[in-house]
């Protein structure tokens, strides 16, 4: 199994979502960011090192938000491992992606999401009802 680590930046009720280049395995469908853990790498480090390869930010990794395992029929089996991006240093710089874009979690489900991303896209749009104080 391949374990995979992913950024959900978040700012101000957008997502940064990700659109994989015309020339990638499912090309120009859009993710979020990050990538295969390395050898003797915590999934943590994992994600810091593709979010400054990818978008050449130096990112704090907060909570683990989602977990899921998924099986591409072509590719094989990942566990892949969602956190929250609470902040982050650098002007973001796309460097692998055909477009990267900031979404609106409500409209996050109108695009063309990688397969594997689905569920946590749906989760996410309750991200900000699930963050919010509630009343006392």
């Amino acid at each position: 199994m391949i374990v995979v680590a992913v950024g959900l930046i978040i700012d101000n009720g957008k997502v940064l979502l990700c659109q994989r280049k015309k020339t990638a395995r499912y090309a120009l469908k859009w993710e979020f960011p990050g990538g295969k853990k390395e050898h003797g790498e915590t999934i943590e480090d994992c994600l810091r090192r593709e979010l400054r390869e990818e978008l050449e930010i130096d990112a704090e990794i907060g909570a683990l938000y989602h977990r899921q395992g998924y099986n591409y029929s072509d590719s094989g089996s990942f566990d892949v491992h969602y956190y929250i991006v609470p902040s982050y240093r650098g002007e973001m710089k796309n460097h692998v992606f055909e477009s990267i874009e900031w979404i609106p979690l409500s409209s996050l489900l109108s695009y063309d999401i990688l397969e594997g991303n689905t569920d946590v896209a749906r989760k996410l749009t309750f991200y900000i009802r699930e963050t919010e104080p509630r009343e006392k």
